[in-house]
């Protein structure tokens, strides 16, 4: 029995096994000595048998529960991993729905403010545009009616000495040799001497009304083309934004719903990723190793029941323990 014990202490010290050591301590107890003559060793190997079949349960129950822990912690990491993917992509396309808002609304500003700056600007434009061409047609008409009326004085002058002329190169009347006459000698023919300054003056005149006419005419006809193309260029801008605008706020209530849509889901995957969390924090009591592997504590095990069937067989002289035939 000393044998046994010693084996048992020895084996016990070297691996660190309390289970071993707890043994060896309990069979060296005195009252183990004062067992029965006739079967000294029965209860000390029943003790060992015991322990043997302890340990033999306690692996089958360990290897079931590595399996249960093995499934159980894989599915609780799986769906830790999927929900935390989930959460990080719900996150990414949140940051970029948020993104695109504050540029919608950025956009939307912008439009604005171009809108109300080239509808005031058009509107400016139209009214001066219409007040110069209100001065235009009152300029070519008094240019028009100037020019009728120099051209027309032109004529009548123009007869008048052409007539005064002709009227010059008759005799004199008989009546006038007996009286003073009409108080000039010869018939009156105007100022024939000063006629071509007079016409001069008259043409310099009609030159200037001809002259403010084409003038008017090419700086109405020039500015009724850019009022035109700017016309339509700003109306055409003004369209283009104003359909812009329509579009971004459209799209914007399309981004807001959508946010509120994915914030929603986001507290979901959140929700469901803590559960996940909890899930593997209440499996690790169960599951987690602490200080020995399964393998260590496998490999442990089968040291222990190998020193304790060395032990029995030991005590087993006749080797009637199936352990010991071997």
């Amino acid at each position: 029995m000393s044998s046994a014990l010693a084996v048992l202490s020895e084996e016990g010290q070297r691996m660190g096994s309390m289970t071993l050591m707890a043994l060896s301590a309990r069979l060296a107890a005195p009252r183990f000595d004062s067992a029965p003559a006739t079967d000294p060793f029965k209860k000390v190997k029943g003790l060992i048998q015991k322990l043997i079949e302890r340990l033999l349960q306690e692996s089958k129950d360990e290897a079931t529960k590595k399996g249960f822990c093995d499934t159980e912690m894989g599915k609780a990491e799986k769906e830790r991993d999927f929900r935390w993917q989930d959460a990080n992509d719900l996150s990414a396309e949140l940051a970029g729905l948020e993104a695109k808002e504050d540029a919608l609304v950025q956009e939307i500003k912008e439009l604005t403010r171009d809108i109300k700056g080239e509808t005031f600007a058009l509107k400016e434009t139209t009214k001066e545009r219409k007040e110069e061409k209100e001065v235009n047609m009152e300029t070519l008409a008094v240019a028009k009616d100037g020019l009728a009326a120099v051209n027309e004085a032109i004529l009548i002058l123009r007869t008048f000495y052409k007539q005064a002329a002709k009227a010059s190169l008759l005799q004199a009347s008989p009546v006038d040799e007996d009286t003073q006459g009409p108080g000039f000698s010869g018939n009156y023919k105007g100022a024939q001497g000063k006629s071509n300054a007079i016409f001069a003056l008259l043409e310099t005149i009609a030159s200037d009304f001809d002259r403010t006419l084409r003038t008017t005419e090419e700086s109405e006809h020039t500015a009724h083309r850019e009022f035109t193309a700017f016309d339509q260029s700003a109306q055409s801008s003004i369209a283009a934004k104003t359909t812009k605008k329509e579009l971004d706020t459209q799209d914007l209530k399309t981004t807001r719903t959508s946010i509120k849509t994915k914030t929603d889901d986001m507290q979901t995957a959140v929700d469901l990723l803590d559960k996940a969390f909890q899930e593997l924090e209440e499996l690790k009591p169960t599951c987690t190793d602490s200080g020995m592997s399964y393998s260590e504590r496998v490999a442990k095990r089968k040291e222990e029941m190998k020193a304790l069937e060395k032990a029995l067989c030991i005590l087993d002289e006749d080797k009637v323990e199936p352990e010991c035939k071997r």
